[in-house]
């Protein structure tokens, strides 16, 4: 109840202002006529997922390794060791407005077409949940992309359970480069 109460206090004091703000700074726009090819929009996609990958390693690093960023901005989100689907957004209000702004300000840097980014917003908060959920699903983004490349509920489960590894929220080149990987190949999601 606890995450179900933080979540919504959130979306009312953070996500709707937020909202509104962005609604007037950028008014809505029409979808142009003329779509993102696939490469483009695969492009744009995999682009916002890579730069969200290293702005939130370098972020959840920082706020794991000085204690004061973690207690008074991140410590919410680690107050389950086992993370479920509503986990995700169970986030101090630092964290959620960090994350909203680069969500909608790297499809903006990579200059991808209005497509692009629903795409890239859809998916990053499909994969979000997905990495709470504790399920390892057969259809899992993790076990989509090859080579232990992308992480999935397992990764984030050993970060839960081992908190000082595993910080790159999808992808797994940033904890292997950076020597935070932890094995997750073992790790108890659900199959």
């Amino acid at each position: 109840m606890h995450c179900a109460g933080v979540t919504l206090y959130n979306h009312v004091f953070f996500v709707l202002p937020a909202s509104v703000a962005q609604w007037a700074w950028r008014p809505p726009v029409d979808l142009p006529e003329k779509a993102p090819s696939l490469l483009e929009l695969l492009a744009g996609v995999i682009g916002s997922l890579l730069l969200f990958d290293l702005q939130y390693f370098i972020w959840h690093l920082l706020h794991h390794r000085i204690r004061w960023l973690y207690v008074t901005f991140h410590a919410i989100h680690h107050e389950y060791s086992a993370p479920f689907a509503l986990a995700t957004q169970c986030l101090g209000g630092w964290e959620l407005v960090t994350v909203g702004f680069w969500t909608t300000l790297n499809p903006m840097i990579l200059r991808c077409h209005l497509l692009t980014t629903w795409v890239f917003m859809v998916l990053h908060v499909y994969v979000s949940i997905e990495d709470h959920c504790g399920y390892d699903f057969p259809w899992s983004t993790s076990r989509l992309i090859p080579f232990g490349i992308y992480g999935g509920p397992s990764k984030h489960d050993v970060h839960h359970q081992k908190p000082n590894t595993n910080f790159a929220p999808h992808f797994s080149h940033w904890d292997k480069l950076l020597g935070t990987h932890a094995d997750f190949s073992f790790a108890p999601a659900v199959k």
